[in-house]
């Protein structure tokens, strides 16, 4: 009974971990495509600004 206990809870355990890094992984590529819009937007305020200087 015992050694059953600790097989489902190593089992548990591993079941959480691949979910935990799942989740971890969307929010990073939510992030990361959120930097990304920034950082284009911040370019095509430049290139706007530059065109209007020439």
């Amino acid at each position: 009974m015992f050694v059953a206990l600790i097989i489902l809870g190593i089992i548990v355990s591993g079941y959480m971990a691949i979910r935990t890094a799942a989740k971890e992984r969307a929010i990073d590529e939510a992030m990361i495509e959120k930097e990304g819009e920034v950082y284009m937007e911040r370019i095509r305020q430049a290139r706007a600004k530059q065109q209007g200087s020439l």
